[in-house]
């Protein structure tokens, strides 16, 4: 890694999420989220999947698993902010809170992805567009798109790295990482020895963002230069396949970490790692710790991996 502190040789279908005072962590057949509750006591909770994708052969196809594998994260990831937001409350708060159903849920999954394409594709091909016939060249628009689009996302990434409220996220989202390679490593599960590892990971959902961002580039291009309304919904409806295709880049790099022209293709995604994840203390390793093993006290995740046909984001 480029940190040079200790990473894992092999790759193990366990995955993560920060979340608050907190980490999720995936395996095959269980979830589960450990949370450091405001008066010191880490707090778990585990739950059983069975992944969307063993449902049908469909959905186990090429880029289509890629497009599974986000929605069901997704998924995942807020009901886990959900019980992590509540164990900050207390008891007398935990009793008024109102509880959040799967309406809403899914609700707050639409927006976050209408936000999220509004800000990484509507907008740069609009202002792209302002200056069309300037640039009178269908590949120097979708370059001139595609740099816009980059940037915008390094930006938005650069602007919350400085948000001070979401410091701790990041600490935990390094504890999350940590906790991973050393698990992979067959290293001892403690804090003493996870904080030796890399808090940046071949499989983080930062990556995954950055090479959908390029990825789009190549995608849109041969589209051309139609009318802005196709323009428009070119964008919209291309993002289920740019991302099906950015799942297959990462999960391929996962399996090749050991490559060294792996790595450099990789190393975009894990220099802007340094931005979303930060050096987690002994305590936040604990909870990320009691998090995996709560996962593993429910199965083994290397035996378990052929029901898993998709595969997991750190």
């Amino acid at each position: 890694m480029p940190d040079g502190a200790l990473v894992a040789k092999r790759d193990a279908p366990v995955g993560g999420q920060a979340v608050l005072e907190g980490v999720m962590m995936r395996g095959v057949t269980t979830w589960a989220v450990a949370v450091r509750k405001p008066g010191g006591k880490i707090d778990v909770t585990s739950e059983t999947i069975v992944s969307w994708a063993r449902r049908h052969r469909v959905l186990r196809w090429p880029v289509v698993r890629g497009v599974v594998a986000l929605a069901e994260s997704m998924k995942i990831g807020f009901e886990a902010l959900g019980i992590s937001a509540n164990a900050q409350l207390s008891e007398e708060e935990a009793e008024e809170q109102v509880e959040i159903g799967g309406f809403a849920w899914a609700m707050t999954i639409v927006v976050s992805l209408a936000l999220a394409i509004g800000l990484f594709f509507v907008i740069p091909v609009g202002l792209t567009s302002l200056f069309r016939d300037q640039l009178d060249s269908a590949v120097l628009f979708w370059l001139v798109e595609g740099v816009l689009r980059t940037a915008i996302f390094i930006g938005y990434i650069v602007l919350i790295s400085r948000l001070k409220d979401l410091r701790r996220v990041f600490e935990y989202h390094g504890a999350e990482h940590k906790t991973i390679s050393c698990y992979e490593a067959e290293d001892e599960l403690v804090p003493a020895r996870a904080k030796l590892y890399s808090r940046l990971h071949p499989r983080c959902g930062t990556s995954f963002l950055l090479i959908v961002m390029v990825l789009a580039i190549f995608v849109f291009a041969p589209l051309g230069l139609p009318a802005w309304y196709w323009l428009l919904l070119s964008r919209i409806l291309g993002v289920p396949l740019i991302a099906g295709l950015s799942y297959e880049v990462i999960r391929w790099a996962g399996r090749n970490r050991d490559k060294r022209w792996v790595r450099g293709v990789m190393w975009p995604g894990l220099m802007l790692q340094n931005l979303t994840t930060r050096e987690p203390d002994e305590s936040q390793l604990e909870v990320a710790i009691a998090s995996l093993n709560a996962v593993l006290e429910q199965e083994k995740p290397e035996e378990d991996a052929w029901l898993e046909p998709i595969e997991i984001v750190a």
